[in-house]
């Protein structure tokens, strides 16, 4: 069942968020959306009904500017703002379950950010969909930067026709970032984690592979010590 949460960033504002706690839940984690689509699209909703499927709750929620209708992304101050928001009503929700933390795109970009920024209470580990390495054509390293300072383990779901992230780029990055960053590799997908019809393969099985990854992960990693 999906509960619509309140989560409050200050006394005078808030943001929406649902909640998905499926009865075998074994971890949770706080899913940001991308910049273009919010909580309810149906690829955050795939994700979360996917994810509660393989036993982990979810919490998504909407950046302010997405509360507002607006098509442009909050600036990074209030973004993290939200992020650590939404980890605090996650952790209040998941009653003492592993918390993980990340989201789509823009939304595990501002994750990443935040948590460099000060460690996320609570937070075991960061999964991105679809990490946005760099601007489509503009091939870059600058916006990875900020991860060598994340010291819980990281997950990189990236397709390898993703425009966002040019795959020598990515590969050389996550390498110098150590054995606690991981990396897999979503054959044919696109940034949406969308396959080509001439690839075979069919969205759906698309995210049940990342889905199966980002789980098989969350296992090895919802029983580790967190950071000090």
């Amino acid at each position: 069942m999906i509960e619509a949460v309140v989560i409050p960033l200050d006394p005078e504002r808030s943001v929406s968020g649902l909640w998905i706690r499926p009865e075998n839940a074994r971890a949770a984690l706080v899913l940001a959306h991308g910049a273009g689509a919010g909580m309810a699209h149906k690829a955050m909703a795939a994700t979360a009904e996917g994810l509660a499927e393989r036993g982990v709750a979810t919490l998504r929620y909407n950046f302010p500017y997405m509360e507002r209708g607006s098509k442009r992304p909050d600036s990074p101050a209030l973004a993290h703002q939200a992020v650590r928001a939404a980890v605090a009503k996650a952790g209040e929700l998941a009653a003492g379950l592993p918390l993980f933390a990340g989201g789509r795109s823009f939304g595990g970009r501002m994750t990443s950010q935040a948590q460099a920024g000060l460690a996320l209470p609570g937070v075991r580990g960061l999964v991105f969909f679809a990490f946005p390495l760099h601007a489509p054509g503009k091939p870059g390293v600058e916006r990875a930067a900020h991860l060598s300072e994340i010291k819980v383990p990281m997950l990189f779901l990236q397709g390898t026709n993703d425009e966002f992230a040019r795959l020598d780029l990515l590969n050389e990055t996550i390498a110098g970032l150590g054995a606690g960053a991981s990396l897999t590799l979503v054959e044919f997908a696109d940034h949406s984690f969308h396959a080509p019809a001439k690839s075979g393969r069919k969205d759906p099985e698309v995210l049940a592979e990342a889905l199966d990854a980002c789980v098989d992960w969350m296992a090895e990693n919802w029983v580790r010590s967190l950071p000090e």
